[in-house]
């Protein structure tokens, strides 16, 4: 995307002081190309529209924030929707262009744009109604804007309880899937390379999740739903968790990875809108997570394989998570354990 010297120069100053991992993760978003698949995500789009769109009651003469404002689409659903004024907030430079969008849609007098980063730049209102925010990350978590919509609910979302926030809940699913075509393809591969052993390759491989569609057939379990995050009393401290699960086994088959997948839920909303990236529903551009198991399980009818997951933020980066699953099966007649213990990083 071309920009003007003063933009790129007053892009650069906001950078300033900023991690190379963060200067990274807010450039990603300067190239239209992510917008676009963001945009064509129908489930994504028109789910923040239809809760926008179905509540004019509560965006009348409202005040609104757009944490992460991006090409601003939100924002100007708000304004349709009969807002007051709408402040979009967003660190990279695609607020050049978004600034063009909201003036050929003729909503410059409504919409405010300010590039920087939430904490530091200064709102025109000392409050808002509504936080509007598409802030969720691969696994929910990852490279996520939560902690940045936290610190702008609790900086300026109105104090008298009635404040809004567009999303309000956000659940973690997980479930056991059969995949052992695709893991020989993926970790298997590294066994045998033109005759060579590359083992310690197929050990990284193991710790990197794969952020793929799942086909529901190859799903083995019921789900279990792992943790609910309630945007109006979540902390940060919150984000990082130790929390179990159970899967109960749905037919005789093997598990050769468990995935994980979120539901999103606006609950302020007259009819609640809801919205999930399982493999059970139609795609979105957040696919699933999958985290392949170093052991392949042997699984029958009516066992269940449970475990722990832990997730935390990384330390030199909290756009980065440490995840630890804990996992054991016991079969039915307990003579057979299987269990163990499997570390993964996404960055």
């Amino acid at each position: 995307m071309a920009t003007n010297a003063a933009d790129q120069s007053k892009n650069g100053d906001a950078m300033e002081g900023m991690t190379h991992s963060e200067v990274h993760y807010f450039n990603s978003y300067n190239h239209h190309g992510i917008h676009e698949e963001m945009l064509k995500d129908e489930v994504r789009t028109k789910s923040y529209r239809d809760s926008i769109y179905n509540n004019r009651h509560l965006f009348k003469d409202k005040v609104v924030l757009d944490v992460g404002c991006g090409t601003s689409i939100l924002s100007m659903f708000a304004v349709k929707a009969g807002a007051k004024h709408v402040i979009g907030v967003d660190m990279s430079t695609i607020i050049v262009k978004a600034r063009e969008i909201v003036a050929a849609n003729g909503m410059s007098d409504k919409i405010t744009l300010l590039q920087g980063k939430m904490e530091e730049v200064e709102l025109p209102f000392p409050e808002v109604d509504i936080i509007i925010s598409e802030w969720m990350g691969y696994f929910l978590l990852y490279e996520s804007m939560l902690d940045t919509v936290l610190w702008a609910r609790d900086r300026y979302l109105r104090k008298d309880g009635q404040g809004l926030i567009f999303p309000d809940k956000a659940t973690i699913f997980m479930a056991g899937i059969e995949d052992g075509d695709y893991k020989d393809e993926k970790i298997g591969f590294w066994d045998n390379v033109y005759g060579f052993d590359y083992t310690p390759l197929k050990r990284t491989a193991l710790t990197e999740p794969l952020v793929d569609t799942v086909d529901l057939k190859a799903v083995v379990t019921d789900p279990c739903a792992v943790i609910t995050l309630d945007l109006y009393t979540v902390t940060p401290a919150d984000l990082a968790f130790s929390l179990p699960f159970n899967l109960p086994i749905r037919r005789t088959d093997y598990v050769h990875a468990l995935i994980a997948w979120f539901d999103i839920e606006f609950s302020a909303c007259h009819k609640p809108v809801r919205f999930s990236t399982g493999p059970h529903t139609k795609y979105t551009h957040w696919k699933q997570t999958v985290f392949y198991l170093a052991d392949v399980l042997t699984v029958e009818a009516g066992e269940s394989v449970s475990g722990q997951l832990t997730c935390r933020p990384t330390v030199e980066n909290r756009r980065d998570l440490d995840i630890a699953i804990d996992y054991k099966m016991e079969t039915q007649d307990q003579g057979r354990v299987a269990q163990g213990h499997c570390e993964y990083k996404m960055c």
